[in-house]
């Protein structure tokens, strides 16, 4: 039965004006602050590290355990604002108090500029006092390939590791080979691959695309902690999540993957008004609860 509730949003987003610049897309997305405002939740800006963060927590949260929210948007847009209200449920979802940031955007800021934001990020939460074993690290879109970039370049530094990792219709192929961007490209919304590739070549500015901290669907991933993917089936970034699975499986990585029937982009960010959006939040709460009660060493390797 198809779902009511998203060919509302569908049909929001199919008259929903095209923007006419970078400018004009950061300003049209910023715009959900307004769309979706926060209630009941105590909102805290801060300096993370040298990068602009926001802390968001629902009363009852437990301050010592923490998502890091790593935001959408192709690495050229997206804010705080725009995913205040996803990072905020998320966390309260989980129990966690939730940390937005701020990394630097391209083209003004190319790669590798969100991973090192994203690591200082990271560090700042373990100056504080933050147990790695109590943080997870999730993003969407650009922000889930982000997070396992993040997590690649503490490994490589011999940085402790989150408890996990929840990943949301993530980016993780900046060459967009996935066969979905041909399959899904009639069904997808929201994303298409002449728009990714444009957004990519601004990240990367003259960059290896099948660099491991670019593409990380290509990187050893062995040593990184458990994984959950959340992709929809009307996804072109499908293939980018199944392979990233299939990528995570092969280097020992314990990984759930989950295709959800009909959901578009990052449906989660709909949660709002959008039921499916609610049960995919509770579900990667389960998750990220259930690896931090896990035993967790150092280095990411579950005992």
């Amino acid at each position: 039965m198809a779902d009511e509730e998203l060919a509302t949003i569908r049909q929001m987003l199919s008259e929903a004006p095209p923007p006419q610049s970078l400018d004009d897309l950061r300003r049209l997305v910023d715009l959900d602050a307004e769309r979706y405002p926060l209630v009941g939740f105590k909102v805290e800006k801060v300096d993370a590290g040298g990068v602009a963060g926001e802390w968001a927590a629902a009363e009852g949260a437990d301050k010592s355990k923490v998502v890091l929210y790593l935001h959408g948007g192709g690495y050229g847009f997206g804010s705080i604002l725009s995913h205040r209200h996803l990072a905020a449920e998320i966390g309260k979802s989980s129990g966690c108090r939730s940390l937005i940031v701020d990394y630097r955007l391209a083209p003004e800021n190319p790669f590798p500029a969100a991973i090192e934001d994203a690591g200082r990020a990271y560090q700042y939460l373990l100056d504080v006092g933050v147990d790695p074993r109590n943080i997870a690290v999730a993003g969407d879109s650009a922000g889930g390939g982000l997070a396992v970039a993040t997590m690649l370049s503490l490994k490589n530094a011999g940085k402790p590791l989150p408890a996990c990792a929840w990943l949301i219709s993530p980016w993780v192929d900046l060459e967009a080979k996935g066969l979905s961007f041909d399959t899904q490209a009639a069904v997808d919304p929201m994303v298409k691959r002449e728009m990714i590739l444009q957004l990519a070549g601004s990240y990367l500015n003259g960059s290896d695309p099948k660099e491991d901290l670019a593409s990380p669907i290509h990187a050893d991933l062995r040593g990184l902690p458990p994984m959950l993917i959340q992709v929809g089936a009307a996804e072109v970034l499908l293939d980018d999540a199944v392979g990233l699975a299939r990528r995570a499986g092969t280097c020992d990585v314990e990984v759930q993957l989950e295709i959800w029937p009909e959901m578009i982009h990052i449906w989660h960010t709909f949660f709002p008004v959008l039921a499916a959006g609610r049960r995919a939040i509770a579900r990667g709460a389960e998750f990220v609860y259930r690896s931090m009660c896990d035993t967790v060493s150092h280095d990411g390797v579950r005992k």
